[in-house]
C-alpha cells in the first residue's frame, strides 16, 4: 500500500513538473520577439521579385515582422500570402530556436514574353505572369498571340526553353490568322515557318539537320524562308 502511494506521488509530481515547464516555456515564447528576418532564394534564378518585396509580404498588420511576437505570427498564413504573389511559385516560412524568421522562396520561371496590349510572361507551367519591375527576362518575344491562344502555343514555347539549340537561336515567335507560327532567329534573317504546333520533335529534328548542313555549306545567308510544315522535308525559298 505504501509503495503504491509513493508511486502515485512520484507520477503526480512528474505531471505537475511537466505542466510547469510547458507554462514557463509558453510564457517565454510569448515574450520573445523575432529578432531577424532572413530571405533565401532557392535555385539560381533572375531576380523577378526582390528581398524588399518579400520582406513587405512578411509584415502583418502593417507592422515590422521583427516586432511581432511569435505567438501571433501564423506561419501558414504568411506562406499563403507569399504563394499568392504573382512572381512566386512556392515558399517555405519557418522560425528558428534563436528567433530568426526564415523564408525560402522559389520564383516562377518565365519562358516567353507575349507582346500584347498589356505585355505578360508565360511561365514554365504555361500560366501567365506579369512583367517584373526588378528584372527583364531574356526570353523569346511572342507576337500576334492572345491570352486565350497561350495554351495552344505553349508546347512550342516549352520546347524552345528545353532545347539548347532552339534556346540559343530563337528570339521571336509569330502567329498568323491561319493558326500557323513562324520563328525569328537571333543571327540569320530568314524566317522559319513552323506551321501548326504539332509533330514538334520531327520538325525540330529536320530543322537541325538542315541548319548543320547549310552551316557547313556556308549557305545560310542565301535563304529568306525555311518551311518545316511538310512531313520529313525542309522547303527553302532563296532570296
Amino acid at each position: 500500500m505504501k509503495k503504491r502511494i509513493l508511486t502515485y506521488l512520484k507520477y503526480s509530481s512528474l505531471l505537475i513538473l511537466i505542466v510547469i515547464l510547458f507554462a514557463f516555456t509558453g510564457k517565454r515564447n510569448k515574450q520573445r520577439k523575432i529578432n531577424e528576418v532572413l530571405i533565401e532564394f532557392i535555385e539560381e534564378q533572375d531576380p523577378y521579385v526582390n528581398e524588399l518585396t518579400v520582406n513587405k509580404l512578411l509584415i502583418q498588420n502593417q507592422e515590422r515582422v521583427t516586432n511581432v511576437g511569435k505567438e501571433i505570427l501564423v506561419l501558414n498564413t504568411v506562406e499563403q500570402e507569399l504563394d499568392a504573389h504573382k512572381m512566386i511559385e512556392h515558399s517555405d516560412v519557418y522560425l528558428t530556436v534563436n528567433g530568426e524568421l526564415r523564408a525560402r522562396i522559389k520564383q516562377r520561371t518565365p519562358i516567353a514574353r507575349v507582346n500584347a496590349v498589356t505585355p505578360f510572361y508565360v511561365d514554365i507551367t504555361g500560366n501567365m505572369m506579369p512583367l517584373s519591375s526588378s528584372y527583364s527576362a531574356h526570353v523569346p518575344i511572342v507576337h500576334n498571340v492572345s491570352e486565350r491562344e497561350v495554351s495552344e502555343v505553349f508546347p512550342l514555347l516549352k520546347k524552345i526553353q528545353e532545347d539548347e539549340f532552339l534556346k540559343k537561336h530563337v528570339v521571336g515567335v509569330y502567329g498568323n490568322i491561319e493558326g500557323n507560327y513562324e520563328l525569328e532567329l537571333r543571327i540569320y534573317a530568314f524566317r522559319v515557318v513552323f506551321g501548326k504546333v504539332e509533330n514538334l520533335n520531327n520538325k525540330i529534328r529536320n530543322f537541325k539537320a538542315f541548319y548543320q548542313k547549310a552551316l557547313k555549306d556556308k549557305s545560310l545567308d542565301r535563304y529568306k524562308k525555311v518551311s518545316l510544315q511538310f512531313s520529313n522535308q525542309v522547303v527553302c525559298t532563296i532570296k
